[in-house]
């Protein structure tokens, strides 16, 4: 009997790469291969890249030595993000054998003759403008959610960013599609899906390969509502122009989307806004998180901003940090802006220091704890449904209310992707809730 084959991959980004990645694995799964961890033996390796941050291409040559350590025969891939700006440079990278683009990556085994290595990189990779076809995906990596990928693209132009670079224009799954992956993550007894996409409140541009919206968001959030089996949907980042009213009301009375958003700033000055050709200014943010506050006091609200970015004086840093400061919000994600080729913030004048963006980077992490904190604060002694997660981590079970506070107890493996009612009680010194149970699992 023949040997199969054994394939491991590595995801880089986020989590549109880790929905892909999933989908990729099961057409290798397809063709006969075994798939394993990527510390284990594997015959080809497979790297997902991102691009959004110099960081994340720093990490490539750093996974790379580390799948050639565990097996120096294997062949190793590259796809994504950064493989479809930068193949070539990809390509050269020692003991990289082929580099695929945005939408070869899709149909990977078909490069696949042999396992041999090479001397150099194969590139295959298209022009971004080729790159108009959508392909659906999901990840069901983790028992206990999965990423649904509904959106693919950018038609935006801002300033800084590479993704429509590296994923070509707006595109979207139709809605029949998105409703059978999603019965079929349903069946596979996961409990939450999370809504992913490059720009998921564009959803519906491209559904049937034209420019048109054949659907809106709001008309998807109402059709997945209605999904069997599936406890909990949770809108990952949207683009707060695109977060509309509407959808925000229909969040506070659906049966299963939470009452928790994740919305991109970027920066609290309009100044800096108008110069990364953001499409609102801040004012318009802060009616969306008035509205949320308005009606779901409770939900978790997390900010994507981003520091040093050409022009930002200290004056308009302070204004970021101050508007941040009083605003009603829950977490903060905050990225140190660096330089991406072929943007036009690359030529702004106005260069930020790379000491003072560090320094600025730390303020705003601090202010994130210190929102965090005072966001589980205001949660203790109230009830909530937790989902709890399959990992143990040194002897305690982590899960998420509904509301997306994160909670710990004990260890024990029961209580593996099932629901419970808890009363939280108490922040740990690590920072985490802590809560006593009030019923027996909701769901097993």
């Amino acid at each position: 009997m023949e040997n199969r084959k054994k394939v491991a991959f590595y995801t880089l980004g986020c989590k549109l790469n880790f929905s892909e990645t999933s989908t990729i694995a099961r057409s290798f799964n397809d063709e006969g291969f075994d798939r394993v961890d990527f510390e284990e033996v594997a015959d080809i390796y497979v790297i997902n890249t991102c691009s959004v941050t110099d960081n994340a291409d720093k990490q490539f040559k750093q996974i790379v030595k580390k799948a050639l350590k565990v097996n120096d025969k294997a062949f190793v891939a590259a796809v994504g993000c950064y493989a479809q700006l930068k193949p070539e440079e990809l390509a050269a990278v020692d003991g990289v054998d082929l580099v695929l683009g945005a939408t070869e990556k899709f149909k990977i085994t078909d490069y696949i003759n042999d396992l041999s290595k090479n001397d150099m990189g194969e590139v295959h990779s298209c022009e971004i403008e080729e790159a108009d076809f959508y392909v659906g995906s999901y990840s069901i990596g983790d028992r206990t959610r999965a990423f649904l990928k509904v959106q693919d693209g950018c038609d935006y132009k801002c300033t800084y960013c590479t993704i429509p670079l590296a994923r070509g224009i707006s595109r979207s799954d139709t809605m029949e599609s998105v409703m059978k992956n999603a019965a079929e993550i349903s069946a596979k007894g996961i409990k939450e899906i999370v809504l992913t996409g490059v720009n998921i409140g564009d959803y519906g541009k491209g559904e049937f390969g034209n420019k048109k919206h054949e659907h809106t968001f709001l008309e998807l959030v109402q059709a997945l509502d209605t999904v069997e089996g599936i406890e909990r949907l949770r809108i990952s980042s949207i683009e707060p122009n695109l977060l509309k009213n509407e959808t925000i009301d229909f969040v506070s009375k659906s049966k299963t989307f939470v009452p928790h958003f994740h919305i991109p700033l970027q920066s609290g000055s309009n100044d800096i806004l108008k110069k990364m050709k953001r499409r609102y200014m801040r004012e318009l943010y802060q009616d969306r998180v008035s509205k949320i506050r308005e009606v779901m006091p409770n939900a978790c609200i997390g900010v994507d901003i981003i520091v040093g970015f050409p022009g930002e004086t200290d004056e308009l840093f302070l204004e970021t940090y101050n508007f941040l400061n009083d605003l009603d919000i829950s977490y903060l994600h905050v990225f140190t802006y660096s330089e991406r080729d072929n943007t036009e913030a690359i030529e702004f004048e106005g260069v930020v220091p790379a000491n003072v963006r560090s320094k600025r980077s730390k303020m705003l992490r601090g202010l994130s704890v210190k929102k965090r904190r005072h966001f589980y604060e205001s949660q203790l002694n109230t009830e909530h449904i937790v989902l709890f997660e399959s990992e143990n981590k040194e002897g305690y079970i982590h899960g998420f209310t509904e509301n997306y506070v994160k909670v710990k107890t004990p260890w024990n493996p029961e209580l593996v992707n099932t629901l419970h009612e808890v009363k939280l009680t108490t922040i740990d010194e690590d920072g985490l809730v802590r809560f006593d149970f009030i019923t027996e699992p909701i769901f097993s």
